[in-house]
């Protein structure tokens, strides 16, 4: 079920709201656990008994870690939930490399074992990562093991995010699981982010997808230089609205129901190095391997060849966390080096340039990175980044229709609208008015502007939802 259809935001989640405020505070999570079930169930169906052994697993490993048999308790979770992650989502993968290997050592082309073929359950990324991080806080001491399991239980299936995130620690819920932060103002406020998210998924995402999918899928010899960028540019963009977009909605929703999960991005395209990049891109994921990789490796506080070792395996995993292909390792490598680079001295460098200058490099060496993470192999993404820099013109007929269907008013809009909200302008925009009109009319006046312009986007929206084809979430893959 997609919080951009038509079904969950005028079937679903109003049956949902009426049910969850009208119930008590005290079976309030038991209404949304179910709730989590059945809106992971409507998608997955026999799948949410992956997620059920996920909970279950999880609850009762933390409880025998604080018995005192803390490793046992630890492996179990490890064990477990790495386990789901390589049957489901590497296994085949793994497979496939290793059938390559022995037909080229042997020399046998029908030399195969055979594959599994099992769909990827959605989100099983995000909630194994979810409830590795509430066992490994109660290995460390930094948690008390829950001994309620229907709050657990909310804690990770909690729909909101458990798709696609942003990752959420129980520690930084536990207490709002008890005592929910709901009110008027606050579901004012959920309202605004969930449309906010809505627009940014069905209005641009979802139009620069159609671009960035006639450019990615054409073959490479098709193309010119200038369409390629258009393309990589066209994903730039696509995949930070798409992705932040949901994060949006998720914290909406999670606002509206009494929750403050952590924000999962923030800005990260006026980044000025690719270490600053990391801190405003997927923040919540960022995080999770700095606590619960990065650190345990040693940090930043052995040696410099050690730091860039736990570097290279920190990016080397962040890359296969998002997908069984070698495209995703490259693009996580990718990004490492340049971490490493900036680490060795490079960042001294950086702070010193201007800083449209630091700006354009850290978006340059991201733009790139896309084109990995968006080809189908890593042959085509190759010759893709090859043709970027080859200014020759390609298959003149096929070009003249990218032209004409891409170079247009509405398409140069599209990239200037995006532009302008990768960047904090709207807000300083808000800010600036308020300042100006800071009377008790004016702010009722700019109270009821701002609610009509929310709706008149929420009903745009709709527009857009009932007459598109295209609207999957790019990160429900991973």
């Amino acid at each position: 079920m997609l919080f951009n259809s038509l079904f969950f935001l005028f079937v679903f989640f109003p049956l949902f709201l009426l049910v969850y405020f009208l119930s008590g505070r005290k079976i309030k999570n038991l209404i949304l656990l179910l709730s989590s079930l059945v809106f992971y169930t409507w998608g997955e169906g026999i799948y949410v008994l992956i997620l059920l052994g996920s909970i279950v697993v999880d609850y009762f490993a933390a409880i025998i870690i604080e018995s005192g048999r803390r490793k046992l308790g630890l492996y179990l979770s490890l064990c477990f939930n790495i386990g789901l992650l390589f049957t489901f989502k590497y296994c085949d993968f793994a497979f496939e490399n290793i059938n390559a290997l022995f037909q080229f050592i042997s020399g046998d082309p029908q030399y195969s074992l055979d594959y599994l073929n099992l769909l990827l359950p959605l989100g099983i990324s995000f909630f194994t990562f979810q409830t590795m991080s509430y066992t490994m806080d109660v290995y460390f001491g930094k948690l008390k093991a829950s001994r309620n399991i229907i709050d657990f239980a909310c804690y990770v299936s909690m729909f909101p995010q458990l798709i696609a995130g942003p990752i959420v620690r129980y520690s930084e819920i536990r207490d709002q699981l008890e005592n929910k932060a709901i009110s008027h103002e606050n579901f004012r406020e959920g309202i605004r982010r969930f449309v906010e998210g809505l627009a940014k998924k069905v209005i641009l995402a979802n139009s620069f997808a159609k671009i960035a999918d006639d450019v990615f899928n054409s073959p490479v010899a098709e193309l010119s230089s200038s369409w390629c960028w258009i393309g990589v540019l066209a994903y730039t963009f696509q995949i930070y609205f798409d992705f932040a977009g949901y994060s949006d909605m998720a914290i909406g929703i999670g606002r509206m129901l009494g929750f403050k999960f952590p924000e999962n991005f923030n800005y990260p395209y006026i980044s000025r190095s690719i270490r600053e990049f990391w801190r405003r891109w997927h923040m919540t994921l960022s995080r999770w391997f700095r606590d619960y990789l990065y650190i345990p490796l040693g940090g930043n506080r052995t040696s410099a060849s050690r730091v860039y070792f736990n570097l290279f395996i920190v990016f080397v995993i962040t890359g296969i966390w998002h997908g069984a292909s070698w495209n995703f390792l490259v693009w996580g490598l990718w990004h490492g080096l340049f971490i490493i680079i900036e680490r060795a001295g490079f960042q001294k460098m950086l702070n010193k340039w201007p800083g449209a200058v630091s700006q354009f490099y850290a978006f340059g060496v991201v733009v790139i990175s896309w084109v990995f993470f968006r080809s189908p192999d890593l042959a085509y993404a190759l010759d893709f980044l090859q043709r970027l820099f080859d200014f020759s013109t390609g298959n003149v007929s096929r070009n003249s229709y990218l032209a004409f269907f891409h170079v247009s008013p509405e398409t140069l809009m599209l990239f200037a609208l995006s532009i302008l909200f990768s960047i904090p302008s709207v807000h300083f925009i808000r800010k600036k008015i308020e300042s100006i009109y800071d009377s008790e009319q004016y702010r009722k006046l700019l109270f009821v502007l701002n609610e009509l312009i929310y709706f008149g986007l929420f009903v745009l929206c709709c527009i857009y939802v009932s007459t598109d084809s295209y609207n999957p979430f790019i990160y429900f893959r991973f």
